[in-house]
């Protein structure tokens, strides 16, 4: 009996072997490292749950921190961060000059299966920042009063203002404000003041079906995004000259805005009349020349031009 239990023991061949891969996951990109095999079975997951990222709730969209902790659509971090990295900052006339209309199309529907392709036209890529603020259901700005807004007379009024703004909109804006600021660093090459871009931006901020008072309105919203886009350049300064002189860290998204280098600059295109943006903002030019003849006459153009919209309102 001894001598049968000493008597060593057959091991038979190992059972139910399972193969682990780690992986990981990325918010923007799915899975990184995934067996190729698996791939096509584990989609990317979509920036957003209804059937587009374009002209929808913010509600029903996949949402991100940016780098200054607002809560935004992944979307527009995707686009943004694909803008910077392929040299957008210095690019003169970005988000003035127009792209090619069928290649925003595609990346359209691409975007809507959680893809971003290679190899984007620049100008495409902030043309669809432009496009998803355009397309929302209810601007970021219109939670505001009007009247309020058009009362606003300095950057202390406009401040006051958009703190009145409901959290999902505050922190659209604040994203929105810091990204022109971005660009507005680098003026000196891409010609993109913090006026221009306010101008481009304010058609896109807000909606108002009067078309007469949407374009009061909208001029009055340009200043309202070039006040606030100036504060932030001099909040930035101020907190860049109290850094110590080993710092190197930048003020652009994900601090690396500085590391970009010079790419070549497209020559300043004129804009087609069929882009209906594009046509708001030099109805916006004209308003303002209309009204701002001369310096000594702009107190009262501004109050006229604040009288009118009262008495429609």
């Amino acid at each position: 009996m001894e001598e049968n239990e000493r008597r060593p023991m057959d091991i038979g061949l190992p059972t139910n072997i399972c193969h682990v891969a780690h992986v990981t996951y990325d918010r923007f990109d799915g899975f990184l490292g995934l067996p190729s095999e698996f791939e096509p079975d584990v989609p990317k997951k979509a920036p957003s749950a209804s059937a587009t990222v374009f002209g929808v709730s913010t509600e029903s969209m996949q949402l991100s921190y940016d780098s200054r902790g607002n809560c935004v659509p992944t979307i527009l971090l995707l686009l943004q961060h694909r803008l910077y990295d392929q040299g957008g900052l210095q690019i003169e006339g970005i988000f003035r000059i127009t792209g090619d209309n069928s290649e925003e199309e595609f990346i359209r529907e691409e975007l809507n299966n959680g893809v971003l392709p290679e190899g984007i036209d620049v100008h495409c890529l902030a043309g669809l920042i432009k496009a998803w603020f355009r397309e929302l259901p209810r601007g970021v700005l219109d939670p505001l009063p009007s009247q309020q807004v058009m009362q606003c007379e300095s950057e202390e009024d406009f401040v006051k203002v958009v703190r009145l703004l409901p959290q999902t909109e505050a922190s659209l804006l604040n994203w929105a404000i810091n990204l022109m600021a971005d660009f507005v660093e680098f003026e000196d090459v891409n010609k993109m003041s913090s006026r221009n871009l306010a101008l481009v931006f304010a058609p896109n901020m807000s909606k108002m079906a009067d078309p007469l008072t949407a374009l009061m309105y909208a001029v009055q919203v340009m200043n309202l995004l070039k006040n606030l886009t100036d504060k932030t350049l001099r909040e930035r300064k101020i907190a860049s000259s109290q850094v110590g002189p080993c710092d190197n860290s930048s003020e652009g998204e994900d601090g690396d805005v500085e590391e970009y280098n010079q790419e070549e600059m497209y020559t300043l295109e004129e804009e087609e009349d069929e882009d209906d943006d594009l046509n708001k903002e030099d109805e916006i030019i004209k308003v303002e020349e209309e009204s701002l003849l001369s310096d000594e006459h702009k107190p009262t153009s501004e109050s006229n031009a604040n009288d009118q919209m009262k008495q429609e309102t």
